[in-house]
């Protein structure tokens, strides 16, 4: 099974990325849609370049596509760019959007290729600690909520943060998960990289939600 991974760079695609490689299969791309625009109802924003990187440390290509993130073309725009590649599939780490899903696996019946979405419905408290137990590097990039402030930017999860962050959403009200944006991520390293990246940082902080501006070295 030859098969290219839709991947932001964090958490849950990075967990896809695993999935398949467990599996056997070849994995040919790492698939990085780029959004122009403000916006996407689909896609992550901030830290997606640094997939580019990624891709190295998994022995793999990088297709990026730009999108303008305009909903009724995001889709097909990614479409577009997909007809070059000669795979059988597509994986993705969607986890609880029945939008998100369906957008892809549409896109992949009209690509003739299978949909693989292996974390589907996952227990959220089980798929976020199996990412630690796993040995998952995960870097918070970005925060939007109330009960995040900036000193979560740039923060290694690990048992103690992982149980800090849950009290929160829990306080707060967001998801565990982040599945709603509450924040974003990055996986520095993993059982699917041969290595680790090696970044540097910036907070952006507006006095209620931030980011971090992220360069290779």
């Amino acid at each position: 099974m030859r098969v290219a991974i839709l991947s932001s760079g964090g958490k849950d695609s990075s967990a896809a990325i695993w999935w398949a490689k467990c599996k056997g299969w070849e994995v040919t791309h790492l698939v990085t849609v780029t959004i122009s625009g403000e916006d996407s109802m689909t896609f992550q924003i901030p830290g997606t370049h640094l997939v580019e990187y990624q891709s190295e440390l998994c022995n793999c290509s990088w297709l990026q596509v730009i999108s303008s993130g305009i909903e009724d073309i995001e889709m097909l725009e990614l479409q577009n760019a997909l007809c070059s590649l000669e795979i059988d599939g597509l994986v993705s780490g969607a986890l609880r959007s029945d939008y998100q899903k369906n957008r892809i696996e549409r896109m992949c019946e009209n690509l003739s290729i299978h949909s693989f979405t292996p974390i589907w419905h996952q227990n959220v408290r089980n798929h976020m600690f199996e990412l630690i137990d796993n040995g998952f590097e995960i870097m918070i990039t970005s925060v939007s909520c109330d009960g995040l402030s900036d000193g979560w930017l740039g923060k290694t999860l690990d048992y103690e943060s992982l149980l800090e962050l849950e009290s929160l959403s829990q306080k707060y009200r967001f998801n565990f998960d982040g599945e709603g944006g509450e924040y974003e991520t990055l996986v520095i390293s993993g059982p699917h990289m041969n290595g680790r990246l090696r970044i540097e940082s910036e907070k952006i902080w507006d006095g209620k939600r931030g980011h971090l501006e992220i360069t290779p070295i």
